[in-house]
């Protein structure tokens, strides 16, 4: 089976007035679907064609290096803008709770401490990228990390990443122009923690974040 475009869990408008479906035709609409086609088009003929997305990038090693970075631009593309797309919600913002809010405590000190350091990295990421909350299940702690472009933690590690914001241009300059830290202070008011939270508990079981074959249109 082809990788394919993951249906919203929420209408294309549903986030207005804070995300514009006008942005997320282009941002879904096209930027994620040009991920998608490419990465079939870099799995041809290496027999990985089916992979799931999650296991494919955390094997990238084994994709022939004439494809390899292909893959990982186009594989992490679709990875990243799915998790993207998947811990957004309408009626969202607030504060984390229960299990993840303890855990952010601990590792952070409190959630303040958490969004100062997010958004951090988030201000910092040079040029086109990511910032991550990320579970490292080595030391059983979360992260604040960044990364260019359209890498992530699965291609270089045994974290597991939680949450993400897009901080590529096109995430936000329909709405925000070049102004980041309006974006940033937006995002938080999109986040649904509870989505955040099943991650966090997939991340400490050692499951797939991310089940695309289930969640495919």
């Amino acid at each position: 089976m082809k990788h394919t475009l993951p249906k919203t869990p929420w209408a294309l408008d549903a986030l207005e007035p804070n995300y514009k479906k006008s942005t997320l035709d282009f941002h879904y609409g096209k930027h994620h679907q040009a991920y998608v086609n490419k990465l079939n088009e870099a799995l041809e003929g290496t027999g990985k064609e089916s992979t799931p997305i999650e296991e494919l990038l955390s094997n990238v090693k084994d994709i022939p290096e004439a494809k390899r970075q292909a893959v990982i631009n186009n594989g992490g593309g679709h990875y990243n803008h799915t998790l993207f797309w998947f811990i957004l919600g309408p009626n969202a913002g607030g504060n984390p709770q229960e299990e993840l809010a303890k855990q952010i405590d601990k590792d952070f000190g409190s959630f303040d401490n958490f969004k100062t350091e997010f958004a951090n990295a988030a201000m910092t990421q040079f040029g086109s990228g990511w910032a991550w909350l990320n579970w490292c299940p080595e030391n059983n702690k979360l992260l604040v990390e960044k990364s260019l472009n359209q890498d992530n933690c699965l291609m270089i590690s045994k974290r597991k990443p939680l949450m993400t914001i897009d901080v590529w241009e096109h995430a936000y300059y329909l709405e925000h122009q070049n102004l980041r830290p309006q974006w940033i202070e937006t995002f938080f008011k999109l986040i649904n923690w509870k989505a955040v939270s099943d991650n966090f508990e997939k991340a400490k079981a050692g499951k797939t974040i991310l089940n695309l074959e289930t969640a495919a249109v």
